[in-house]
């Protein structure tokens, strides 16, 4: 991934002038920015909560580098600061409140923008559409062609996802909407049986679809757009700006496309 030095003037030629938080405890360091003090969890590092596997956004490979869309878009803002990428995994939900818990700096997780989380974390600017979606068994596509369609049957969805919120807001009559804590259990579950449709995310759907091979997407809804952001806790003004013209500047250079490209069009 090329460096797009053009961000460190963007935020005012940012200078890593590192030092201990707190007495001497140097588990946390502080960086002086033009826009007031960086502290980050790790001196060195930008530290992202993420819910993974969650493939294609946010994965491992096999030498177990972290990779997928929303990794690659964090890495090249990492980067570009002088910063080394750390993941910590955690689950899905509740997870916009790992900054404020001092768990990592910012979470980056195919994360919705929504009222109820921007109440307890800082939001950047939308990174990324998505819709919602239905992934069933190929020997159902055409039975569970709509969410009505699946009047008394089950429906998956992963726990504290717009997803889940969609899902029991619009649930057909005398279906089950079975709240799963990880995304694989939900994959899992329809494999085997368990359930007769996941309800989440397009392209997460679609990815199982291709890979897997036993299931596909029946239904995109095209009318519940919405945008991914990432999250930082609320009053981190300075690493909010880096991450909004971080974001600005891939796009600028063409790299976002690039980075897109990768793993949606290629």
């Amino acid at each position: 991934m090329a460096r797009h030095t053009r961000v460190l003037a963007a935020v005012a030629a940012l200078s890593l002038v590192v030092a201990a938080c707190g007495g001497d405890d140097s588990s946390s360091d502080t960086t002086v920015a033009s826009g007031g003090e960086l502290e980050l969890v790790k001196e060195g590092s930008l530290t992202v909560c993420s819910d993974a596997p969650y493939e294609p956004f946010e994965f491992q490979d096999e030498n177990g580098e972290w990779t997928g869309f929303d990794m690659d878009v964090v890495r090249a803002i990492a980067e570009d600061n002088g910063l080394e990428l750390e993941v910590s995994v955690q689950p899905f939900d509740g997870i916009w409140l790992a900054p404020a818990a001092g768990k990592c700096d910012m979470v980056a997780s195919s994360m919705t923008i929504t009222e109820e989380r921007e109440n307890a974390a800082d939001f950047t600017q939308s990174y990324f559409d998505a819709f919602q979606s239905l992934l069933v068994r190929k020997a159902d596509a055409e039975k569970y062609n709509s969410l009505e369609a699946l009047a008394g049957k089950t429906i998956a969805v992963q726990t504290g996802t717009t997803g889940e919120a969609f899902a029991n807001a619009n649930k057909p009559e005398g279906a089950t909407i079975q709240s799963f804590d990880e995304a694989s259990a939900m994959f899992l579950a329809l494999e085997s049986g368990q359930v007769d449709a996941v309800l989440q995310d397009y392209l997460i759907n679609k990815e199982r679809a291709d890979k897997q091979g036993t299931s596909t997407v029946s239904v995109k809804f095209e009318d519940t757009p919405e945008q991914y952001g990432f999250a930082v806790k609320t009053g981190d003004t300075a690493l909010l700006d880096i991450l909004n013209k971080g974001i600005d500047a891939l796009k600028e250079s063409g790299d976002y496309k690039t980075i897109y490209d990768k793993y949606f069009i290629g």
